[in-house]
C-alpha cells in the first residue's frame, strides 16, 4: 500500500473522505514514481507533469467499495442476512422475496434506495468481500470460488477481474509482495 498526500485544492474532484480506488497500470506507475521522488517540486517541469497526470488519473479513477451497505427495510434486511449467511447459495431474488412477502420490484427499489445499487450488484459485492477474506486467509482461488457458489473457477476469476481489474491469483501475489 502506498499513501499520497495531496495539497488541498489541487484535486478538486476527489471524494472528501478516505477512498479506495481501482488502480489502472498507468496510475500505479505514477504513484510508484511519485513515492520514489518523495516530494514533487514545483520548479521542476517533470515533477509538475507527473503531478498533473497523477491528479487527472486520480480524479477519473473508479472508487472501490470496501464495505457492504445493509438495507434498513426489515424485508430487505432479511434477504441481505440470508445472502450474507451463505453467499454460495443460488437462491433467486424471487424465491427470497416470496419468503419475506414482498415483490421482486419492491425489493429492487428498496435496494437501489437504501444501498445504492440493484440486488445482483450488491450480492456480487458480498461475494467479493468474502472472496477477499478467503484469499487472505490462505484459501486457493479454486477453494474460494467453490465456497462462493461458483461451479467453475473461471467464472469466479472473471467476476473478480471484472470488479478489481486483476485475477485473484495476481491480486494475492501482489499483496504478498507488499508484506
Amino acid at each position: 500500500m502506498r499513501t499520497l498526500y495531496i495539497r488541498r485544492g489541487l484535486a478538486v474532484r476527489l471524494p472528501p473522505s478516505c477512498t479506495v480506488f481501482h488502480i489502472t497500470p498507468l496510475l500505479r506507475e505514477l504513484i510508484v514514481e511519485t513515492v520514489r521522488i518523495k516530494e514533487l517540486r514545483m520548479r521542476d517541469r517533470l515533477h509538475c507533469a507527473v503531478r498533473d497526470l497523477l491528479v487527472s488519473q486520480l480524479e477519473s479513477a473508479s472508487p472501490m467499495p470496501t464495505t457492504v451497505t445493509l438495507p434498513q427495510d426489515p424485508r430487505a434486511r432479511a434477504i441481505a442476512d440470508t445472502v450474507m449467511g451463505n453467499p454460495a447459495a443460488r437462491k433467486t431474488l424471487a424465491v427470497m422475496c416470496e419468503s419475506v412477502g414482498a415483490s421482486v420490484r419492491t425489493m429492487q427499489r428498496v435496494f437501489r434506495r437504501e444501498v445504492g445499487s440493484d440486488f445482483e450488484f450488491w450480492r456480487r459485492q458480498v461475494r467479493l468481500m468474502k472472496a477477499v477474506e478467503l484469499l487472505v486467509s490462505g484459501h486457493s482461488v479454486k477453494q474460494a470460488g467453490f465456497a462462493l457458489g461458483y461451479r467453475q473457477p473461471t467464472a469466479f476469476v472473471e467476476m473478480f477481474r471484472g470488479i478489481l481489474g486483476t485475477t485473484p491469483g495476481a491480486w494475492i501475489q501482489a499483496l504478498q509482495r507488499m508484506n
